[in-house]
């Protein structure tokens, strides 16, 4: 959707991206990122690991450049591939008007925005799902159960059968609320003068709304602190929707991704477990605690895959 292509999974390039992505993820959670943050004046001075992030944007934008001026090669407008052929023909569209925001720099910066979100969010949250499937098998069997019930195992999973499997519904929810990827949420700034909680906010202050306190919110969560697919189920197994399940915001500013990363967590995480039954490596004991970076992301970890 980005770019007008998929890229092999061998792909120099495409390794490149994903390796770049995320170690400038790790390094904008880290310690350095977070002292670049508070001191910028004294920290751009100083070394350390925190120079690394620039130079990897840099990278990162090249690398969109490259298929950005790609594109401009055989650019048709009445006739757009992907979501840089659509801004190519806004910035065209909006060429003597400098304050509408559409340039080639907004066009990288953008477009970056979307396939590292896109990209790695989603990954994250998989390596999650096999974490917590291998930590509780008895959750996986019951996964695997109405999968083979709903579906079988000759035929793909399809969206229509999400109303259908109330269970796995709950069971990737949960590997949600629990995976918090993004515990600290991401900041926004008060577009106007307002009071919240019975504090002044002027306006351009900026807000940090921590979706961990309501992820693991005790008044709501029966279990806030244990992986609990019950969570999301009625009495009677009926999948229900918990108002403090936010892991994409909530507001104008909710991930714009959010309908697209429901439809490809469902269908690649009962995909997966149709296929194939986890294990952890014999003796070794899984890592629920997960590293700090941009998003929360699990230690390395090696898995046991068998067909079924």
């Amino acid at each position: 959707m980005v770019f007008g292509h998929r890229f092999d999974y061998s792909d120099q390039d495409f390794q490149m991206l994903l390796k770049l992505l995320s170690e400038t993820i790790q390094l904008d959670g880290s310690i350095w990122g977070q002292l670049y943050e508070a001191f910028p004046t004294v920290m751009r001075f100083l070394p350390g690991p925190h120079n690394e992030i620039f130079r990897q944007y840099k990278e990162l934008c090249a690398f969109v450049r490259g298929e950005l001026e790609k594109h401009k090669e055989d650019w048709d407008p009445s006739v757009p591939r992907d979501y840089i052929d659509s801004f190519l023909a806004e910035i065209e569209h909006n060429k003597h008007d400098p304050e509408a925001g559409f340039d080639e720099v907004n066009l990288i910066m953008c477009t970056l925005d979307l396939f590292l979100a896109g990209t790695e969010t989603t990954s994250t949250t998989l390596r999650w799902a096999l974490l917590y499937m291998m930590k509780y098998p008895g959750i996986q069997e019951k996964v695997q159960a109405e999968i083979d019930r709903v579906i079988g195992q000759s035929r793909q999973p399809a969206m229509a059968d999400r109303a259908n499997m109330p269970y796995t519904d709950a069971v990737i929810h949960e590997i949600q609320r629990m995976g918090n990827i993004v515990p600290m949420n991401l900041p926004r700034i008060a577009s106007k003068d307002t009071t919240l909680g019975g504090h002044f906010l002027p306006k351009g202050t900026p807000i940090l709304p921590i979706l961990t306190s309501v992820m693991f919110d005790k008044t709501v969560w029966q279990t806030p602190d244990t992986f609990n697919p019950g969570h999301f189920l009625d009495s009677d197994g009926k999948f229900v929707r918990q108002d403090a399940f936010m892991p994409f915001s909530a507001g104008k500013r909710v991930c714009p991704g959010e309908l697209l990363a429901k439809m490809e967590l469902f269908l690649f995480f009962v995909f997966i477990f149709q296929k194939f039954s986890f294990s952890p490596v014999q003796g070794v004991e899984l890592n629920l605690e997960g590293q700090i970076g941009t998003t929360l992301t699990p230690v390395p970890f090696k898995i046991c895959a068998s067909l079924r």
